[in-house]
């Protein structure tokens, strides 16, 4: 604890906040969950001073930045979206960019990846952990405890020449080949001519790719989730969409979607005809990618129900973990 009139060294503050922008350790500043403006921090661009109308944020130890600000000053175009909370990228480098509210999956160009801290929607603005944000950007970062400066570097793609090759790329940037030709899309079976520019940032995301999941398997979570909670919040839609994925998750039930649906008597639309004629709208079908991108709001929920129309010893003993609208969420 700080007192009040007692002197505070500021490069001890510094030190610590370096700390937690590096993400060493468990240390916060802030309880998890809790986003705080990180007033003390300046951000730079290849060492000219960025201005901000929107302050950085720390949570759970990481400094966040608004995607569309740090986006813009790279010289990228962004859009938003505000029926599905998500914002498109273009970078200047040709790559496309996907982030969502709250969702862990980033489409990345034509792949989709998990991302180890989500982006967090504040004052209308989709804020993302600083370091991912850069990698996504093809920039490097540069830290200065002492003075507060975040500096980001615009890192130029490498050009091969006759001289200048694949392996020296490789050794220069310490990546693997293999890695390098995942990042610009090539055959590394196919000679890669003089002139060709190599983007040479790896996103860490490469190494953790996000479980697919079929046009059908959408569609269906978004069929079940409209005809059993299309009357609901999109966050009751969402814990609708998540328990039936919760389900596939545990061992005791159906391992596939469909099978958690048509099996047992807890979605009779499955049974009735009315999952078949059920037309989800923009709400439903956005609860459903966000569920199967990773956004759950019903952590081990296994379990919905209306305790108004479902009532007995069963649903009594259920442990209730959150209520939604009309439905208790539970396990």
């Amino acid at each position: 604890m700080i007192r009040e009139g007692k002197p505070v060294n500021r490069l001890i503050i510094v030190m610590v906040l370096g700390l937690l922008l590096l993400c060493i350790g468990p240390m916060s500043i802030v309880s998890a969950g809790e986003a705080a403006p990180a007033n003390d921090i300046t951000i730079k661009l290849n060492g000219e001073i960025v201005k901000m109308t929107d302050p950085a944020l720390m949570l759970d130890g990481r400094l966040y930045l608004p995607m569309s600000r740090i986006a813009k000053i790279f010289g990228a175009n962004s859009s938003w979206d505000s029926v599905h909370e998500e914002v498109t990228i273009h970078t200047v480098l040709g790559d496309k960019i996907v982030l969502g509210n709250g969702v862990t999956v980033v489409y990345f160009n034509q792949d989709r990846y998990l991302m180890d801290a989500v982006p967090i929607l504040t004052d209308g603005r989709l804020y993302v952990p600083l370091r991912q944000l850069s990698e996504l950007l093809h920039a490097n970062i540069q830290y200065n405890a002492e003075t507060g400066v975040v500096d980001l570097i615009a890192v130029q793609p490498a050009v091969i020449t006759e001289e200048y090759g694949l392996d020296e790329i490789s050794k220069e940037f310490d990546s693997s080949k293999s890695e390098l030709l995942k990042r610009n899309g090539l055959d590394g079976n196919k000679m890669i001519k003089t002139g060709t520019k190599l983007k040479v940032i790896i996103p860490s995301i490469f190494n953790k790719s996000a479980k697919p999941f079929t046009e059908s398997d959408l569609m269906l979570l978004a069929k079940i989730t409209m005809v059993e909670a299309g009357y609901e919040s999109y966050e009751g839609q969402l814990g609708l969409a998540n328990v039936i994925l919760n389900r596939v998750k545990d061992a005791s039930f159906p391992d596939t979607i469909r099978d958690v649906i048509y099996s047992g008597k807890q979605f009779p639309p499955a049974h009735n005809g009315k999952l078949d004629k059920s037309k989800p709208n923009a709400s439903a079908l956005r609860a459903a990618k966000d569920a199967l991108n990773g956004k759950n709001n019903v952590e081990n929920a296994v379990y919905f129900f209306n305790p108004k129309v479902s009532k007995g010893p069963f649903w009594s003993s259920l442990d209730v973990i959150t209520t939604i609208g009309n439905h208790s969420f539970a396990r």
